[in-house]
C-alpha cells in the first residue's frame, strides 16, 4: 500500500511514517517545514519528502492519505482531497486498524513524563526479552529511535510479541476529529501519570480536558489495568466519574511507594509498604522516580516481574533532551531539556539542583509551546524558576511581555527578543562551575552548541 503523509516532520507522524514503512508500505510524505534532524531520518529510511501541502500532490496517486493534526483546511493539498472525494484518516486512526489491533497495548497518558515513562516501559519489556513495538515522543536512549514494530519475543522467537507501548497524547486527532489522539489506541494497560491544564489553544478549561482523560477509561477493559498517580486529585475526579477497570496507585500512602532515597541516586521501591528493591541510576528528580514505579507497575500487568524491572531500570539510558548534557566548555556545563509547562520546568530545575547543590544554575527558557504563547501560563513562571540563580528568557514570538511576568524575580531575570543578544549574554554571564540548562519544546535555534562555541 502507498500511504502519503501529510505534517509527516511531526514526531508521531514521523513515528507513524517509520512504522508504516517497517510494515512493508511505501511512503511518502509533505510538511511545511522540511529540514534536520526529522528531515534526513525519514531519507534514510526511503521515505520521499516534498515541502509545503501542494495541490500537485495528488499526482503521487497514494492510496490512502494519512493527516497530522498540524494540517488544516485551506491548505491546497487537503482541499484537493477533499474536492476528489480521495480516502483519508488520521494518524492515530491508520496506527490503530493497522498496528495496534490485536495487540496488547500499553499507554502512557498525563501532562508530563508521558516521553519518559513510555520509554521506561519500552525498556523493561525490552530487557524481559518481551520484544516490544513502540511509538514514543522523543528517542529513548537504550533503542535509539522512537518507533518500531513488535519483534519476536526471546522465549518464542518463532511469534510477534503481543506487546505495544505508546504515548498517549491527548492533543486533538486532526482537523475532522476533535477527539483526543489517545481515544483510538485502546489499551489493556493504562498509566494515568498526572493531569494539569495545558494546551490552552485547544482546551477551554481543565474541566474538557477531564472529559478527555474519562473518555479513554471508558475504553479500557474490564480485564485491564489503570496505574493512577494518587498524589493527583484531578485524576482521581476523573476515575470518580466512573471506571470499570481495576485501578493501583502510585506515589500515594498505599499502592507503589517510593521508600529511601539514596545518595547515589538510586531509591527503594516498595509496594504496600513491602520492599521490593532498589533502583540504581543516575537520572535526576522525584518526579522520574514516580516514572518509574508506574512503569514497573504497568510491566507487572504485562507479566514482568517487579525485581526483573528494577533491575532493567538499573540499564535506563533516559531519553534525548531529558536533562540531556549537551557538552562542557571552559567549565561550564550546558543541558538540555524539553521542559515548557511551569509544573515541568520547577521538577527540572529541582533535580538539577538536588545534584549540583550550591553551584549555580543559569536557566535558559523559550516559552515556544501553543499554551506558553497565548501566556496562559505566565504568572506561574516566577514561582517555576525560583532554583533558578539567573534566568534568561527569549521574548520572540510572544503575544505577552515575560519581563513584566518575570518581575516578581526581580533582576534575576532578563529578556531578549534578540537571539543573538540572549546567546550572548548568558556566555557573558557564565562561569567556571556554573550549569546552564536550557529548556524548550523546539530546537531554540541550535542554541546549546552556539553557547559551547562562545564558551570554548
Amino acid at each position: 500500500m502507498h500511504i502519503h503523509i501529510l505534517g509527516i516532520c511531526g514526531t508521531f507522524m514521523g513515528g507513524i511514517a517509520a512504522i508504516a514503512k517497517q510494515a512493508g508500505h511505501q511512503v511518502t510524505g509533505c510538511d511545511a517545514n522540511v529540514y534536520p534532524p526529522m528531515s534526513t531520518q525519514l531519507e534514510a529510511m526511503g521515505i520521499a519528502l516534498t515541502q509545503g501541502f501542494g495541490a500537485e500532490q495528488v499526482e503521487l496517486n497514494p492510496d490512502v492519505y494519512v493527516i497530522g493534526n498540524v494540517v488544516t483546511r485551506g491548505k491546497p493539498l487537503m482541499e484537493e482531497i477533499l474536492n476528489r472525494g480521495l480516502p483519508y484518516l488520521s494518524g492515530p486512526q491508520w496506527l490503530a486498524e493497522n498496528v495496534l489491533r490485536d495487540k496488547w497495548v500499553l499507554a502512557v497518558a498525563g501532562t508530563h513524563g508521558k516521553t519518559t515513562t513510555s520509554s521506561m516501559l519500552a525498556w523493561i519489556l525490552e530487557d524481559a526479552g518481551l520484544a516490544p513495538g513502540f511509538l514514543i515522543g522523543g528517542i529513548p536512549e537504550n533503542f535509539g529511535v522512537s518507533a518500531r514494530l513488535p519483534g519476536r519475543p526471546a522465549l518464542d522467537p518463532a511469534s510477534e510479541s503481543p506487546f505495544f507501548v505508546i504515548e498517549a497524547d491527548e492533543y486533538d486527532t486532526a482537523f475532522f476529529d476533535k477527539r483526543s489522539k489517545f481515544v483510538h489506541y485502546r489499551p489493556r494497560t493504562a498509566v494515568l501519570n498526572n493531569l494539569e491544564f495545558d494546551h490552552a489553544d485547544i482546551f477551554a478549561d481543565l474541566a474538557a480536558i477531564e472529559t478527555q482523560f474519562h473518555h479513554l477509561v471508558r475504553t479500557i477493559p474490564g480485564h485491564g489495568r489503570i496505574v493512577s498517580n494518587g498524589r493527583e486529585s484531578n485524576l482521581d475526579r476523573v476515575l470518580e466519574r466512573g471506571c470499570w477497570t481495576p485501578v493501583e496507585r502510585f506515589g500515594a500512602d498505599a499502592g507503589w511507594q517510593l521508600g529511601a532515597l539514596h545518595d547515589d541516586g538510586g531509591f527503594d521501591v516498595l509496594l504496600d509498604g513491602v520492599m521490593q528493591g532498589t533502583v540504581r541510576w543516575p537520572l535526576l528528580g522525584e518526579h522520574n522516580r514516580l516514572n518509574a514505579l508506574a512503569a514497573i507497575a504497568a510491566a507487572r500487568h504485562a507479566g514482568v516481574a517487579v525485581g526483573d524491572a528494577i533491575a532493567a531500570l538499573s540499564r535506563f539510558a533516559n531519553v534525548k533532551r531529558r536533562m540531556e548534557l549537551k557538552g562542557v566548555a571552559n567549565g561550564v556545563t550546558v543541558y538540555d531539556d524539553f521542559a515548557h509547562h511551569p509544573t515541568a520546568i520547577a521538577t527540572t530545575l529541582e533535580g538539577l539542583r538536588r545534584k549540583v547543590g550550591a553551584q549555580r544554575i543559569l536557566a535558559v527558557l523559550e516559552p515556544r509551546s501553543n499554551t506558553m504563547k497565548l501566556g496562559t501560563m505566565k504568572a506561574a513562571l516566577p514561582t517555576s524558576l525560583a532554583l533558578a540563580d539567573k534566568v534568561f528568557c527569549s521574548a520572540a514570538g510572544l503575544g505577552w511581555n515575560p519581563a513584566e511576568a518575570l518581575e516578581p524575580i526581580g533582576d534575576k531575570a532578563r529578556t531578549f527578543s534578540d537571539f543573538d543578544a540572549l546567546v550572548s549574554a548568558v556566555a557573558a554571564e557564565a562561569r567556571p562551575g556554573d550549569h546552564v540548562l536550557v529548556m524548550s519544546n523546539g530546537g531554540f535555534g541550535g542554541i546549546h552548541q552556539k553557547l559551547l562555541d562562545k564558551l570554548a
